[in-house]
């Protein structure tokens, strides 16, 4: 990531590609103990958190990926009474969880407090629920925290990770599917962050590999769009512990989101075809 001239820069020198937000003034720079954190606010999308150079969320459009990240595994699951969320630090994800009623429990581990800090200051609509009863927030080491659980203890379990650099790095690893794979009960789902198919597609065959590895039934990428995110995209991959991933529940009433709908969610279970061309030969 570069600043320049008024502009914030991440650059994926892989791939010669380079995305730019106009900036207008630095918020926060802190080096936490596990990576460098930075806020800025910015002339069209409002708030923007960046994670070691990288290009974490907006106030304009995060929705997007907080409701892809948590509503396609709760409302494939008949009953997710238990949850488990690793990394999501900002709680986005966490808000729109708590939006389902039948959600008894929420256990958040994320490693860095900081972020949760960050977002308290710049992004309060995304804390707004964490004084649910129901939540229990804790700052720690997700990958050694999916080790330590116990077995068959969570329904629903959702990786919501930066990308495989830094903190995230375990978190795409096959021990560590394997351990969430175990923690499911029976009829469990999980979904993790799966990167770029035009970025990293080499990445979520690896990913598809070590989840059918570790045992799960079905495997879905669903692929939405993520406008900051070099790319424009990202997908959220799917996996069952048995049975599959098409039988969808209708949204409740309540529940009102401004991506997500149960149509679009069956849409996209229909993988694009360059997708399937290197995904099902898994």
């Amino acid at each position: 990531m570069s600043a320049n001239n008024g502009w914030v820069y991440e650059t994926v020198e892989e791939m010669g590609a380079r995305f730019g937000i106009r900036v207008t003034e630095k918020l926060l720079d802190e080096q936490t103990p596990y990576q460098h954190l930075e806020v800025w606010r910015t002339e069209h999308w409002g708030n923007l958190m960046l994670l070691d150079g990288v290009i974490m969320l907006s106030s304009l459009e995060n929705f997007v990926y907080h409701e892809m990240m948590s509503h396609p595994a709760l409302q494939t699951h008949a009953a997710p009474r238990n949850v488990v969320i690793i990394g999501g630090g900002d709680c986005g994800t966490l808000t729109e969880v708590l939006r389902h009623r039948e959600v008894e429990s929420v256990v958040q581990i994320d490693i860095d407090q900081a972020v949760t800090r960050a977002a308290e200051r710049f992004f309060p609509e995304l804390i707004a629920r964490n004084d649910d009863p129901r939540v229990d927030l804790r700052f720690e080491d997700g990958v050694a925290w999916m080790r330590n659980a116990p077995a068959e203890s969570a329904d629903v379990i959702i990786v919501d990770s930066t990308d495989p650099i830094g903190p995230g790095t375990g978190l795409f690893g096959p021990d560590f599917l394997a351990d969430c794979h175990r923690v499911l009960r029976a009829d469990g789902i999980m979904v993790g962050q799966s990167e770029s198919p035009f970025y990293h597609m080499p990445l979520m065959v690896d990913y598809h590999r070590a989840m059918k590895d570790a045992g799960f039934a079905e495997r879905r990428s669903l692929l939405f769009p993520q406008p900051v995110y070099p790319g424009g995209s990202i997908t959220g991959t799917l996996a069952r512990k048995s049975g599959r991933l098409d039988e969808i529940r209708p949204l409740a009433d309540e529940i009102e989101t401004r991506y997500y709908s149960a149509a679009l969610h069956r849409g996209l279970l229909d993988t694009p075809g360059f997708m399937r061309e290197a995904l099902d030969a898994v």
